[in-house]
């Protein structure tokens, strides 16, 4: 079985701070190593040009071998007092002319064929492992015939170095320490900047399916925090919205279903009553098809919303001419429009693809809601626009009454009717407008609703060409 290692926030952010305050520090480090290094070289250049160009001078003003045997004790005199400093002057046959006691100089300095370069020093140790620093350049005499001198100058340095290894032992030292206190004052510094998330942690936890009007606070967040709270909060809109939605999509459908199973079973149970004649029998049976004719319309369309919300509808698509399929409906809905004495009209055109029968039944849903809230000498007019290449607008409008403003934007909700009465004045069981939705939406369009005082407006936007399925959220 594999383990999962969850990692800790506050664990990376404190690793990131020491980690870089000990890289800050080491850079830093690096930088002043680096810098009283050229320091303790520009002052030995100083030491060894001042003494490189005292001996060349003193060369320069010998004008004979007498002046030239003098020379050591004129080098010596100069040497007082300069603990550290080794001196070496070579002729050009590599006869020593003068040097310190115990002076040791590499080939490098006393080659007369190396061009001597006094402004670039020479580090090196010698055989008692002391360091030294050094430089070297030829220095002609007087002396009429006589080549060039090789003067070579150096200076001890182990002062410099055992600084530098006590500098970076303490160096070394500052940056554990300076990690260490990092890494606590950042641990710190983390559960205090997280401490949002936990009081987001106790108030998410106290949200249950009885309190999703809970949100989780948004003033007492850090900015970075904003939109996942913000986040956060919209989620729990939805879910209390679906979870209302579907308490009340329960308590709908136990209501619908209730009343013509009660009927059915109240009508059987009288009829069982006492003995009856095979006409009566034959009206009782004629009577129950219709309460089960009302059940299996209402199952049929439950089932059709559900596999609408699973994007499980798939059209059959076909090029359809809307304002004809409007107008065979009208030749349906024509009896009852004169009944009631309603006017009815189409106009426009508009050819879209989508699925026939689909079609059909989201205009013969919005045609028969039309006719069932338009009032005696009212008018449904239809018009087919192409609103662009891509889409084409189906409006339904009929006259009457306005629709409260609170209601429009759940007429498309299941069982869902602005007569909050569960009185059955009609057959229908509030899913029409529903499946309307769902079969526009099928078809990658969309239905919508306005109200005015003077007539109510039922859109359906339907695409040209496929576009493929839209998910549905009612």
């Amino acid at each position: 079985m594999r383990l999962t290692v969850r990692k800790s926030i506050t664990l990376r952010l404190t690793l990131l701070f020491a980690s870089a305050s000990s890289i800050v520090l080491l850079l830093l480090g690096f930088l002043i190593a680096v810098s009283v290094d050229q320091h303790f070289e520009a002052q030995d250049m100083e030491v060894l040009s001042g003494k490189l160009k005292l001996t060349q001078h003193a060369l320069e003003k010998i004008r004979s071998k007498a002046e030239l045997d003098q020379l050591p004790q004129l080098l010596e005199d100069a040497l007082v007092g300069h603990q550290g400093l080794e001196l070496v002057v070579v002729a050009p046959d590599e006869t020593i002319l003068y040097a310190t006691n115990g002076a040791e100089f590499p080939k490098t300095l006393l080659d007369s064929h190396v061009n001597a370069d006094s402004t670039r020093p020479i580090v090196w140790r010698t055989s008692s492992n002391q360091p030294l620093r050094g430089i070297s350049a030829l220095s002609p005499t007087a002396i009429k015939g006589s080549p060039s001198a090789i003067v070579a100058v150096a200076t001890n340095i182990s002062h410099h170095e055992h600084f530098m290894s006590s500098f970076r032992v303490t160096l070394w030292s500052f940056v554990i320490l300076a990690a260490f206190v990092t890494g606590v004052l950042g641990w710190i510094a983390a559960r205090r900047g997280l401490s949002p998330l936990q009081a987001v942690k106790h108030k998410a936890a106290d949200i249950t399916a009885h309190r999703l009007d809970s949100r989780l606070p948004v003033d007492s967040v850090p900015v970075e925090l904003l939109g996942l709270v913000e986040t956060l909060n919209e989620m729990l809109t939805r879910l209390e919205n679906s979870f209302k939605q579907l308490s009340d999509f329960s308590s709908d459908i136990a209501h619908e279903l209730r009343t013509p199973v009660s009927n059915l079973l109240t009508q059987t149970q009288v009829t069982l009553s006492k003995d009856r004649s095979s006409d009566e029998y034959r009206d009782v049976l004629a009577s129950n098809i219709e309460e089960f004719e009302r059940l299996s319309r209402m199952i049929s369309d439950m089932l059709f919303l559900a596999k609408s919300e699973n994007n499980l509808i798939i059209p059959h698509r076909e090029q359809l001419n809307l304002l004809d399929e409007v107008n065979g409906l009208f030749q349906f809905y024509e009896i009852l429009a004169e009944d009631k004495s309603i006017f009815m009209a189409s106009s426009g055109s508009g050819r879209v693809s989508g699925d026939r029968l689909m079609l059909r039944r989201a205009i013969s849903n919005l045609l028969s809601n039309a006719l069932r809230h338009t009032p005696a000498g009212g008018r449904i007019a239809v018009h087919v626009d192409n609103t662009s290449d891509s889409f084409v607008k189906l409006s339904v409008v009929n006259t009457g009454a306005a629709i409260p403003a609170e209601h429009v934007p759940r007429l498309f909700d299941r069982f869902y009717r602005v007569d909050c009465s569960r009185q059955r004045f009609s057959e229908g069981v509030g899913l029409g407008l529903a499946i309307t939705r769902s079969i526009m939406r099928a078809h990658g369009g969309d239905a919508f609703v306005r109200s005015d005082q003077t007539s109510t407006v039922f859109e359906l936007i339907v695409p040209c060409q496929p576009i493929g399925m839209v998910p549905i959220d009612n």
